[in-house]
């Protein structure tokens, strides 16, 4: 135990208690214990790389490239995504694929290169290999975006018996891109969204309590890296789930000298497979190929783009009861309450405190027909107690993971002494899917899963399973190593496709705190315990934005923070930021007081009012959001650079964001503040408050008064909103003269899975006037609403 270790302990005994912190000793022993078992000490390793190429065989979409002591296996796939394996690795089995692999470009060859390598040709990429393994990704114009250094393994020289870091050679890969490249992504980081020269860990994990800018890592990591150029915009996946490290160091020019250093790159894995997909395009094509390949984002029920309220420690129905009530007394609008794991019998999964909560269904029901549903937690960990009905079914069926000698991995969560279900092992996920049927019977609409990192209270060591638990990886067997950064994912598509399957006229409503690359498929995520802080406020916009980028676009933060209760400044700022974000939700710990608008006084309650009828009167254009982050990948929040990726002040800009394409939403990040700067991009947009037009591209100082947030609109952006009578209208800004504007209008379908009609909108300015019409020439067909004419 070092003095990291000690301080964990520390905390981990103030955070669960003394009964539970001597259970986290204990448990972090065995875990210590399983692993020496389990793995034999390290031995020796000889180092690896490909050496001198000696041929290639031509192959669909690209080739086979041998090396004296490896091969590479390139492919290019119809829609320009490029394929690399090492080692004979294929893109194939994959947790992050949406189904089968794309298909290949039956246009893209392999041919000889200069000095003995080789290149695939296609019409949208090409791929140079040298003759020492170097992969160069280029445009078509034979610009280089990246370059991937020949990359280096370790493997082990003893024969037999497992070892720590064994089971796969270690590896890592250097690369190299511009000088002038940004790098975003890596999943949710804390420091960001722009990740600056540093090192970050792959391995979801959670905190051990609040973090804030500079933790590092949190609950969901991905190796994907999204990396802007003046060259231009690529996106690299690793697909690789093993534990790993990325350090990055952003280039510099050479002023004027023409020395440049680029930047760089390098991953280091503890094991399993060197593989990777390069995308390249604009931002909105990259993600659209990630879209492709990775699967469309889940569209969440309507009701789910509204205000929701959370909090760990209602004290039972009747307060919740009470909470709705001062809600709609107040006239705020809300959406769902969210029930923490205090509504649990015990802390037990899929159980209810029947004291506190003597009729949740009925209680339901009432909410429900004032408009409000009920989500629940869900965690993964089972209480280990026979006569628990989880417990036993999941003992019956096999389903909780085992150790190296065959035994129940337990941990210890919340209920106690805790077993863990093996996601990972698709009879075990059809098992758990239906689990949800008892939560839909008590009236729940929705569940957010949490503690699936997955979680396991530790006084020393990783707060995690054994490395050397095993998984049945479907049916390919292995360890934690290779099952922890996915057992999030995997879990949240056994919850999806059990409620699919349980209530199949129905859009699933499912967020998790972890996960991995194609989480979307099944869901958001929520930033987890942020720290309550002008900090942990930064590092909410940072995470939705991360996130957005690595295809994840429904997220956002616990609004007020977690840890501690705010200033009423802090609450106000945070509560407004939310009201822009695609999951617009307050929720706090057990001691870290209320997160109610009125707890804060008259004049905070009333700013918040504003923000909420705000966020009810743009919620046609979130749903039209939402629907085009599934059609596209495209997230709600994008940063400012999203359509002027070239443009060197922009991509430094990381305090706004756009949402959507017609409006740019400044937050106040620091206390104190009335007035701010804002980075505009280029064209001319619309103050929405005072009406007042500036024009980009450059920097304005606007104001920022306690009771709102600065938000722009484009000029010329036509965007659907509820107008004053509750239906749809279209609200358009006045395009500047001699430009033209629109947008796009998806109306609302119902939760179902009915296939979304897009309809899209011009905008010109004609005598005077503002003329909207639908881009073939019909009537807009909605009424509308005119804002700038007079600016």
């Amino acid at each position: 135990m070092d003095g990291r270790d000690l301080v964990r302990s520390v905390r981990v005994v103030k955070a669960v208690g003394p009964a539970q912190g001597l259970r986290s000793v204990r448990a972090a022993w065995r875990r210590r214990r399983a692993d020496a078992r389990a793995f034999a000490r390290q031995g020796a390793e000889r180092a690896r790389v490909p050496g001198a190429a000696s041929g290639a065989e031509p192959q669909p979409g690209g080739g086979l490239i041998h090396f004296a002591r490896s091969s590479l296996r390139v492919r290019v796939a119809s829609g320009g995504a490029v394929f690399c394996g090492w080692d004979g690795a294929g893109p194939e089995p994959s947790y992050a694929l949406a189904g089968a692999c794309p298909e290949v470009d039956p246009r893209a060859v392999l041919e000889p290169d200069t000095e003995g390598g080789w290149r695939v040709v296609s019409e949208r990429v090409m791929v140079v290999v040298s003759r020492h393994g170097a992969v160069e990704v280029r445009t078509p114009g034979g610009v280089t975006l990246r370059r991937e250094l020949p990359p280096r393994w370790w493997d082990r020289t003893e024969q037999g018996g497992a070892a720590e870091g064994g089971g796969a050679s270690r590896w890592v890969q250097r690369s190299e891109v511009a000088a002038d490249a940004r790098v975003f992504g890596l999943g949710g980081r804390a420091h960001g969204p722009r990740l600056r020269d540093g090192t970050y860990r792959l391995w979801n994990t959670d905190p051990g309590g609040a973090f804030e800018p500079g933790d590092d890592p949190l609950s969901l990591t991905m190796p994907v890296q999204l990396v802007v150029a003046d060259a231009g915009t690529h996106l690299v996946f690793h697909d690789n789930s093993w534990d790993g490290r990325v350090t990055l160091r952003e280039g510099a020019e050479g002023a004027g000298s023409g020395h440049d250093r680029p930047g760089t790159c390098e991953l280091r894995m503890d094991g399993g497979p060197l593989r990777y997909w390069v995308l390249l395009g604009t931002p909105s094509r990259v993600l659209l190929g990630w879209t492709a390949l990775t699967g469309a984002p889940a569209l969440p029920p309507g009701w789910a783009l509204g205000y929701q309220h959370a909090r760990w420690g209602f004290g039972g129905q009747e307060e919740v009861r009470r909470v709705v009530a001062d809600y709609r007394r107040r006239e705020l609008p809300l959406s769902a309450v969210h029930l923490d794991i205090d509504h649990y019998d015990g802390h037990r999964v899929f159980t209810v405190d029947r004291e506190r909560y003597p009729d949740l269904p009925g209680l339901a029901r009432e909410l429900r027909a004032d408009g409000v549903r009920l989500v629940s937690i869900v965690d993964p960990a089972v209480k280990a107690q026979p006569g628990d009905a989880v417990y036993d079914g999941g003992v019956a069926g096999d389903a909780f993971v085992r150790d190296a000698r065959g035994q129940e991995v337990r941990g210890v969560v919340w209920p106690g002494e805790s077993v863990y279900p093996d996601f990972t092992d698709g009879r075990v996920r059809k098992w758990w899917g239906g689990l949800y049927a008892e939560r839909l019977e008590q009236g729940f609409a929705g569940v957010w899963h949490d503690m699936n990192e997955p979680v396991s209270f530790a006084a020393f060591g990783e707060p995690t399973l054994p490395r050397s638990a095993r998984h049945a990886l479907e049916g390919r067997g292995g360890d934690h190593r290779e099952a922890h950064n996915v057992y999030a994912l995997a879990m949240a598509r056994a919850g999806y496709e059990g409620l699919c399957e349980l209530r199949p006229e129905e859009r699933p409503f499912l967020f998790s705190r972890s996960g991995w690359a194609g989480l979307q498929r099944y869901g958001g995520s929520w930033s987890g315990d942020v720290a309550t802080g002008w900090p942990g406020l930064r590092a909410s916009l940072s995470l939705v934005l991360g996130l957005g980028l690595c295809g994840v676009p429904y997220s956002g933060p616990d609004v007020g923070g977690f840890s501690a209760e705010p200033s009423r400044e802090l609450y106000l700022r945070w509560f407004q930021l939310g009201a822009y974000l695609p999951l617009f939700r307050t929720h706090s710990a057990l001691r870290a007081g209320r997160r109610e608008p009125w707890e804060f006084g008259d004049e905070v309650l009333e700013h918040a009012r504003t923000a909420l009828r705000e966020r009810a009167r743009l919620l046609p254009y979130f749903h039209t959001l939402g629907q085009l982050a599934r059609l596209t990948g495209a997230p709600y929040v994008r940063p400012v650079w999203w359509h002027a990726p070239r443009d060197r002040e922009l991509r430094d800009c990381e305090d706004a964001f756009l949402l959507g394409d017609a409006l740019l939403v400044a937050p106040v990040l620091e206390g104190g503040v009335t007035r701010r700067a804002v980075r505009l991009p280029r064209g001319r947009w619309y103050d929405t408050a005072t009406g007042r037009a500036y024009d980009g591209p450059g920097q304005v100082v606007v104001d920022a008064p306690l009771s709102r947030i600065p938000v722009l609109a484009r000029a010329g952006a036509v965007l659907p909103v509820t107008g004053a009578d509750g239906a749809p209208e279209l609200e358009v800004w006045a395009p500047a003269a001699g430009r033209r504007g629109g947008g796009v209008v998806v109306p609302d379908t119902g939760d179902g899975w009915r296939r979304p009609q897009v309809e899209r909108f011009a905008s010109r300015l004609e005598g005077g006037a503002v003329v909207v019409e639908r881009q073939d020439g019909g009537a807009a067909g909605y009424p509308v609403r005119v804002r700038g004419l007079d600016a």
